[in-house]
């Protein structure tokens, strides 16, 4: 559904955007992350047709962004980072502003507008002033502004930037609802541990460059940590699991993590399976309780595949 190759943004000197090779497939979430200054908005407002690029090209649904840039448009849906609103206007004065520009038929106004409040859970607020929404629930109208059109396509700056949890929580439920609803969506975020929920990709950018595109599973790889794991024993055996682990030549490195007989567990060969763990643990005379792979979390493999350069 998106595709980018050789994109390339210069401002003056500054490379904004460096020879970006990216694609997202239809019906995905993809998480762009990176640090600021990295060009992810750069990227997503190329993609929305508010920038030009310097070099290279990039294409929604098969078509150029550069040369189609009204068609593109009604495809997309772009969020910014700060969206700007018209204070004085009631909700539904909003909407109907947006739906009229982006040319819904006025005869459907009113029920493409409803449809789209509630989706986002504000028909309630329809006939409230936009200055006396909450944060939240100005993102959540800056959601239902975007949808009006019906875009098949969700370009998302920093959609949960400033929102309290329960906030968070709710934008990222709808999100999930879109997806399901056939959208396909990019969005960028700070907030790695809500990316790693709910993005089906995720992509690392800094400096313009792309140091990552894949899954989590792919991550995961990359970094080679399939051959950490966690295990649980029997209460008050994880100091004795500890000492039987760390005498045996295949394992790294072993250690006890809280007061939970949690231990965690490093394989020093990446090809040896749990079994080899499992065996050692029981025929010790331990209780195994879990034994399960450690899944790298988004944060981590960030630090590890960037190296907090900003231009």
């Amino acid at each position: 559904m998106i595709e980018i190759r050789q994109l390339t943004k210069t401002y003056g000197s500054l490379v904004a955007v460096r020879s970006l090779d990216l694609q997202i497939q239809e019906g995905d979430i993809f998480g762009f992350i990176g640090p600021n200054g990295a060009g992810k908005t750069t990227t997503m407002r190329i993609l929305s047709t508010l920038l030009e690029p310097t070099n290279g090209s990039a294409f929604i649904n098969g078509m150029n962004v550069r040369r189609h840039g009204r068609n593109v448009r009604r495809l997309v849906g772009y969020m910014p980072d700060f969206m700007g609103v018209y204070d004085d206007l009631k909700v539904f004065e909003y909407l109907e502003f947006f739906a009229a520009a982006f040319s819904v038929e006025r005869k459907k106004r009113k029920s493409v507008i409803d449809g789209v409040l509630e989706l986002t859970d504000l028909h309630n607020k329809k006939a409230a002033t936009v200055d006396s929404l909450s944060r939240g629930m100005q993102q959540r109208l800056g959601l239902a502004r975007v949808l009006v059109h019906d875009p098949k396509v969700l370009i998302l700056d920093e959609p949960a930037s400033g929102l309290d949890p329960r906030a968070r929580i709710e934008i990222r439920e709808l999100l999930c609802e879109l997806k399901t609803m056939g959208k396909t969506i990019m969005i960028s975020s700070h907030i790695l541990s809500e990316l790693e929920e709910m993005c089906d990709h995720v992509g690392i950018i800094e400096q313009g460059q792309l140091v990552f595109s894949g899954t989590q599973a792919e991550i995961h790889k990359q970094l080679s940590l399939h051959n950490r794991y966690r295990a649980q024993v029997g209460q008050g055996q994880a100091a004795r699991a500890v000492e039987i682990l760390s005498s045996l030549p295949f394992i790294q490195e072993v250690a006890a993590e809280g007061d939970d007989d949690e231990i965690t567990i490093t394989i020093d060969d990446s090809q040896a399976d749990q079994g080899r763990v499992a065996r050692a643990i029981i025929e010790g005379g331990m209780d195994l309780l879990m034994l399960q792979p450690t899944k790298i979390k988004l944060d981590d493999a960030f630090m590890q595949l960037t190296q907090g350069i900003v231009q």
